[in-house]
Order: structure tokens, then C-alpha cells, then sequence
């Protein structure tokens, strides 16, 4: 006779988690199936957490931040190697697991260790070394995440060629890399390596980096790149990768040649559905092993539900974990949570770091709507001069008649942070005039707030 349960959650990660506390909130039987032998998936392993612990590591031994203060020199290890990156990550990532298992034992979920796989909609089969059981449950939540994207061209070896998730295991810290793709992986990666000292070389087939984003922001990110000493090769696709002798050669399909002694291949992620067997739930993903779903993340089978980066797009843990409360909701029927993704914010670990919210300017144009801009200068707060980030911008988009706040885009350390000001005014409907009459303390980066405002009303003033 299988255990019976209200809901079964396949993955661990940040989706995973927060759908089966919600069901165990409402008092549902929930059991949580996780391939690993640890919970948190690949954002607390191999993702989110030990990328953005690695770039914490690289800021404060490199110096990156003081280096206007204290000169180009200034480094607070003169010898910096994997191994001092990769110990401050292990510390990291085994704090999280430890709270993330204490989350999960404290609302009593069921910890199953093994990899799912659809019998049928209603039944789910656990395998693992000891062998596999069967579990019959109400409702479904696929949370599984993704694993990086492969390509005949590129040969993953492990060692000279690696995709993200392999980048910690490095043995020694390269004096040249190449990195293919110039998506957010990519990106953040590149900035990474260059704040070490590593001549990097950026290729992506697009004509631009991060094309979601705000072009001024992405340009002043370029400006940053290129003043790092990475060669960004844009419009331009990989043909064929070899290595030879220690060093790895990228062939262009425009006939270039790249070399350097590591190749990190970060072109997009696939969805983990491989070993579902989704065809049993009458569920199919495609091509890129997206699953897809309706606005309240409920699949083509009524009592199975998606959530998290295996639906694609936006893919940001912070989205994820709302998506799992919001399904696990609809599982028993409560509609009484209401998230806006328009307010839904970004944030990219770039060294500088990049986050913004609402529309760009590039969407407003294209929609025809009358908007102004107002920006302020971290050199221009005694906050970004205290820090030593003279770099750092933040831009406001308004509307010109209603004066409504319309986007926040900034660039500068901290930035993920200080978004959080614009998404509650934002969201509560507020306008550029918020900023106008709020205080803020001093000296504090806040403040870029209240100087864009006042830049963005002499701009409409004027005229």
C-alpha cells in the first residue's frame, strides 16, 4: 500500500522549498523528493548562492572596492587562488543547507531522497541506491530547476573546458579564459575573473549584452568590462573548440580565433526534466526542457503544477520562491495570494551590480508613452565617495504629465538593495514626488533617490 499524501514536491530548490511549507501552512501532508543527498538544489550547490559567495570573496581580496581609495595596487591578498574562493563558498553553502533542513523538519515535510519519475498523474516513483518506492498524492509540484546547456562544439573536460557549474572546482586560477555567452551566468562570471586579474575574453552572438536590460545601464556595465581588460567579441557565434597542450582555442564562425588557457561555456540552461517521465503525467516540455503552464503555474494535467527556472523566464530565485507559495496555494483552492510581477525586481551580480524594476526605456519608446528621466551620480553622494564607488549611477523614468514612476534601473554596488526604495513607492502607486519631499538619512546612497528626482523635474521644468 503506497504512503498517501496532499502534495508531493519534486525539487529542493528555493520553488521547491517554498511550495511545501505553504501546503504544510495549511496543514496539507507534504513530502519533498530531492535527487541529492542535500536539500537546496542547484541555487544553494551550484547556482545562486556559491556564485554570488565566490563574487563576495573577489571584491574583498582583490580590494576592488577600496582601489580609488588606496591606488590600483591595493589587494588584500597578494596571491589569491581558487581555494581561498572556494573556502568562504563551502562555508556558506553548508550554513544554508543546515537552515533550509531546519526550515523543512520545523513544519514537519517528509524529506524523500532519490529521483522522481511520473507512474501517472497521481502516483510518483522514487528511485535511489537502495532501490525505488511508490507514493500516491492529490496534487504535484515540479520544481527541479535546471542544469547548464551542452553543445556538440564545446567539449566539457572539466578542467580546461567547464560549463558554471564546474567553475569552483578549478584546480588553479587562470591567466587567460574565455567565456562563451553573454547572458547574466556569463556576465557575472567575466566580471568576476577580470576583478582577479584575468584577461578575459567575452563572446556572445548577440549585439549586445543583456538585452532585458536598460541599454544606458548595459553600456556603462561595457564601459566597466572594457576598462577591465575584457575583449568582448559580440556578434559573433563559437564554430568548434579544441584543446591542445594545456591551452583551449574557440574557432569563430567569422573565421577569428580565440586562445586561453580555460574555456567557461555559459550559453543559456536546460530544464532538469530528463528523468521525469512527463509523458505518464500527459505532460510534455520542449525543446530546452521548459514545462509549460498557466497563470496560476498549473501544467495541461489539472492536479500537477510547475514552477521555478524549469518554466523558463525570468528564472531568479526570488521569483521562484513566490511562484511555489502561489502554486501551492491553487493546489487546495486558496486564491488569496495576489503578486504583481510587473513589481517583481531584477538583479544581476555584475561587478558593478546592476538591478532595476518596471520598464526600460527602450519598452516605453515602443509603447508611445511620454516618460522623463532623472539620474544622480554616486560621485555625486558623499555615500559613493565613502565607499570608493564613483562609478555607480541611478536613473528614474517617469511619467512626464502624471509624474507616476514608471522604472528604476542603477548600476553600483548596492544596487540590488536600493531598488527595494523604488519597488514600495512603485507599488503603492507613488510618483517622482515622493522623492522630492522624503528625507533620507546622510550620507547614504538612498539619497541618489531625491537627487534624481530634482534632475528629473528640472529636466521637465526647463522645457
Amino acid at each position: 500500500m503506497p504512503s498517501v499524501y496532499d502534495l508531493i514536491v519534486i525539487g529542493s530548490g528555493p520553488a521547491g522549498q517554498r511550495a511545501a511549507i505553504y501546503g504544510a501552512k495549511l496543514g496539507k501532508k507534504v513530502a519533498l523528493v530531492e535527487m541529492r543527498e542535500v536539500v537546496g538544489g542547484a541555487c544553494i550547490n551550484t547556482g545562486t548562492i556559491p556564485s554570488k559567495t565566490m563574487r563576495e570573496a573577489v571584491l574583498h581580496l582583490s580590494g576592488y572596492n577600496y582601489k580609488s581609495i588606496y591606488g590600483m595596487n591595493y589587494r588584500v591578498k597578494e596571491r589569491i587562488t581558487m581555494a581561498d574562493l572556494a573556502f568562504r563558498v563551502q562555508h556558506v553553502i553548508k550554513t544554508e543547507i543546515d537552515v533550509t533542513e531546519a526550515q523543512l523538519s520545523r513544519n514537519n515535510i517528509e524529506m524523500l531522497t532519490g529521483v522522481a519519475s511520473f507512474v501517472d498523474p497521481t502516483h510518483i516513483k522514487v528511485t535511489n541506491s537502495k532501490g525505488s518506492s511508490v507514493y500516491e498524492t492529490a496534487s504535484v509540484l515540479i520544481a527541479t530547476g535546471t542544469k547548464p546547456a551542452s553543445s556538440p562544439k564545446v567539449p566539457i573536460n572539466g578542467t580546461t573546458i567547464i560549463n558554471s557549474d564546474l567553475v569552483l572546482e578549478l584546480t588553479n586560477l587562470p591567466k587567460t579564459m574565455i567565456i562563451v555567452g553573454g547572458g547574466v551566468i556569463g556576465v557575472e562570471y567575466c566580471c568576476m575573473f577580470a576583478a582577479l586579474g584575468v584577461r578575459v575574453t567575452l563572446i556572445e552572438r548577440r549585439p549586445r549584452l543583456l538585452e532585458f536590460a536598460d541599454q544606458e545601464i548595459v553600456e556603462a556595465l561595457s564601459y566597466h568590462l572594457r576598462d577591465a581588460r575584457v575583449t568582448m567579441r559580440l556578434n559573433e557565434e563559437v564554430q568548434s573548440v579544441e584543446e591542445s597542450e594545456g591551452s583551449v582555442t574557440a574557432y569563430l564562425e567569422s573565421n577569428k580565433k580565440v586562445q586561453g588557457d580555460t574555456l567557461l561555456y555559459a550559453v543559456g540552461r536546460q530544464g532538469n526534466v530528463d528523468e521525469l517521465d512527463l509523458a505518464n503525467a500527459g505532460i510534455e516540455a520542449d525543446q530546452r526542457g521548459r514545462i509549460p503552464v498557466d497563470k496560476n503555474f498549473r501544467t495541461r494535467t489539472p492536479n500537477v503544477f510547475a514552477v521555478g527556472d524549469v518554466i523558463g523566464f525570468p528564472s531568479l530565485a526570488s521569483v521562484s520562491m513566490e511562484q511555489g507559495r502561489i502554486a501551492a496555494a491553487r493546489a487546495f483552492g486558496d486564491e488569496s495570494i495576489v503578486s504583481n510581477p510587473s513589481f517583481y525586481p531584477y538583479g544581476i551580480w555584475t561587478i558593478s551590480e546592476i538591478s532595476f524594476l518596471g520598464k526600460t526605456e527602450e519598452q516605453l519608446t515602443e509603447e508611445d508613452v511620454p516618460y522623463e528621466v532623472g539620474v544622480a551620480y554616486y560621485r555625486e553622494i558623499a555615500r559613493g565617495q565613502i565607499r570608493g564607488d564613483t562609478t555607480g549611477r541611478l536613473k528614474l523614468i517617469f511619467h512626464r504629465e502624471t509624474r507616476a514612476l514608471l522604472g528604476v534601473h542603477i548600476i553600483g554596488e548596492g544596487a540590488s538593495e536600493l531598488v527595494h526604495i523604488g519597488q514600495a513607492v512603485m507599488a503603492l502607486g507613488g510618483k517622482l514626488d515622493y522623492f522630492v519631499e522624503t528625507v533620507f538619512n546622510y550620507p547614504t546612497l538612498a539619497e541618489c533617490y531625491k537627487v534624481a528626482a530634482f534632475n528629473g523635474l528640472n529636466r521637465v521644468r526647463v522645457e
